[in-house]
């Protein structure tokens, strides 16, 4: 799984999601796109994608597309309006994208780049390589608290960081089915 992190001005989302989806689809991967701001970290989307595939394995996915189904468990929700808050949208945003899947992740990250560069896309990549949590530093905990229900007396109870929070969020999607 590769990860990237991005700054880009979308003018046309429609557009854009047709160029990340050429994208995935010339090099046998699957790309996600996430408003960075709700991504906890490497941990949170790991556990999606395997939580993802495991479903569509089972037979028990939700969605037909595995980033759709991916966004669904990042999210932990089984409403796909409501998971697509998590997605990027219209205007300046920072963005997280998954790369996965059994083509060749590295070219489809580089053909990523490439393209949202050369389709006018301000893009300012990061690489998100590291360890959990090396490379979110554009996540926002306030708005992650709230997107995944995570109060302030929940906080005071455990000694588990957020990440930790959002990534048992994410397992009790699975319960919940």
């Amino acid at each position: 799984m590769e990860i990237r992190t991005v700054e880009l001005e979308i003018a046309d989302l429609d557009d854009f999601l047709e160029t990340v989806d050429s994208v995935a689809t010339a090099h046998d991967v699957t790309v996600q796109a996430f408003d960075a701001r709700y991504v906890a970290g490497r941990q949170h989307l790991e556990r999606a994608v395997e939580l993802a595939d495991r479903a569509i394995a089972r037979g028990e996915n939700v969605a037909r597309d595995r980033s759709v189904e991916i966004l669904l468990y990042a999210a932990g929700r089984r409403q796909i309006d409501r998971a697509l808050e998590m997605g990027v949208s219209a205007g300046e945003t920072r963005a997280v994208f998954v790369i996965d899947g059994t083509g060749d992740e590295a070219a489809a990250a580089t053909a990523l780049r490439e393209r949202l560069d050369g389709d006018g896309w301000k893009s300012l990549e990061r690489s998100a390589t590291g360890t959990s949590g090396d490379h979110f530093e554009w996540r926002d905990s306030a708005t992650i608290e709230s997107f995944f229900d995570i109060t302030e007396a929940e906080r005071a109870a455990t000694d588990a960081d957020l990440e930790t929070l959002v990534c048992e969020r994410v397992a009790l999607l699975e319960v919940e089915k």
